[in-house]
């Protein structure tokens, strides 16, 4: 197992440092960084810069608009975007939808849609999950019934990430109740202003709107867009899940979260010295970055293991359990940091129109809303409990 890179590869991580240190937006950056949620506008310019430079689809084959990027090559830019506090582009796009689109879709699918995602024509959401069905994603009820040339949707979505930006949805829907759950599932590409498409917000802990429900009532849906073959949506929704759980340990961005911690302590106060010198404190992180240097290096070896061309098995789930517990961790311990500041908290949308802005030092804007959102990283991208439940099956036998 070779867990080094070569100079190609190090004079690639040079290129992608070079870029990001002057194409960045600072606004986007600054957004990033603290964990508050993009704005449309601002997550557009971005993507629009990606897609300038040609880096907006290293997953996506060359010949649709991908990069062309060895596996290295690929988590070389990955880490250096979460380095540099960089998102990357929105995923239900590019990530998540384009995907089975061009291995599914027929060539007017392709046509029309794969150029709208790179350049971020489009904004995407996904309406998979629905009250009574997440995990459980085979129970769901939406239903579409076949009326000439068109379905007719009724029924309702829920977690629905952005959708109140969205242009675009791509669905999961039952076109057959007759048989096995799995086997009358059909995946639909919805146009979010189409006549009958309503959205409620929910706002998280965070207090911010970036879930919704979706509502479908006597939604009329071309059949042309239906990806592939009826009843045969339960094939696509697990192909496009394998790429949604890609990344989820943000290890890269989870560094950069270390070394703002590092920053801040020692400049916050503990007794006569900085936290920076309370052995408390240093425990603490110390233990943070102990799991994070285990979880890289297992990262490291899924790379190379597919590198090599073989078989994952369990190896992303404990990504995802690993990743998601840090994560939180390193949210509670900056929260913790901040000590009387990192309590007070408003919304972003409680300072319009105010002449004041979020309590304390300018870096503690920030931290608490991350904190509050990310409690749900354990359970989005597919639960914990689930992720442990395949790792059990697929490594114990049990």
């Amino acid at each position: 197992m070779d867990l080094s890179f070569s100079a190609d590869d190090l004079a690639f991580r040079d290129e992608v440092r070079d870029f990001l240190a002057t194409a960045l937006p600072k606004d986007v950056k600054d957004r990033f960084e603290r964990g508050l949620h993009p704005t449309k506008e601002g997550q557009v310019r971005w993507h629009k810069i990606l897609n300038e430079k040609g880096w907006v689809a290293p997953n996506w084959p060359k010949e649709y608009g991908g990069t062309g990027w060895t596996i290295s090559q690929k988590y070389i830019a990955a880490h250096e975007f979460g380095q540099a506090s960089a998102p990357q582009a929105m995923p239900f796009g590019v990530g998540m939808v384009a995907p089975v689109i061009y291995t599914f879709g027929t060539q007017a699918q392709k046509d029309k849609y794969l150029p709208r995602i790179l350049n971020s024509d489009d904004w995407w959401c996904q309406g998979y999950s629905e009250p009574g069905s997440g995990s459980d994603l085979a129970s769901l009820q939406t239903k579409a019934v076949r009326d000439g040339d068109h379905y007719i949707v009724n029924g309702q979505k829920i977690w629905t990430s952005f959708a109140q930006h969205a242009d675009m949805i791509f669905c999961l829907v039952r076109t057959d109740s007759s048989v096995k759950a799995q086997e009358g599932i059909s995946f639909l590409l919805i146009d979010m202003k189409t006549p009958g498409i309503s959205i409620k917000p929910i706002y998280g802990l965070d207090k911010e709107n970036s879930l919704n429900e979706v509502f479908f009532d006597d939604v009329r849906v071309p059949v042309e867009n239906r990806i592939g073959e009826e009843n045969k949506g339960w094939t696509y929704a697990k192909f496009l899940l394998g790429n949604e759980r890609t990344g989820i340990a943000r290890v890269a961005r989870s560094k950069r979260q270390v070394v703002r911690l590092r920053e801040i302590s020692r400049v916050e106060r503990s007794g006569a010295g900085t936290l920076a010198e309370d052995p408390d404190f240093i425990a603490k992180l110390a233990r943070i970055e102990v799991d994070l240097m285990a979880l890289e290096y297992t990262e490291l070896r899924m790379l190379s293991m597919i590198a090599n061309g073989k078989t994952l098995s369990a190896e992303p789930s404990l990504l995802k359990i690993k990743g998601t517990e840090i994560q939180q961790r390193l949210t509670e311990l900056m929260v913790e940091t901040l000590g009387m500041y990192g309590a007070p908290y408003e919304p972003e949308r409680a300072y319009a129109g105010r002449n004041d802005g979020p309590a304390g030092p300018d870096y503690a804007h920030g931290p608490m809303a991350d904190h509050l959102y990310l409690r749900a990283a354990t359970i989005y991208g597919g639960s914990n409990e689930i992720q442990r439940n395949i790792v059990s099956k697929m490594v114990l036998g049990l």
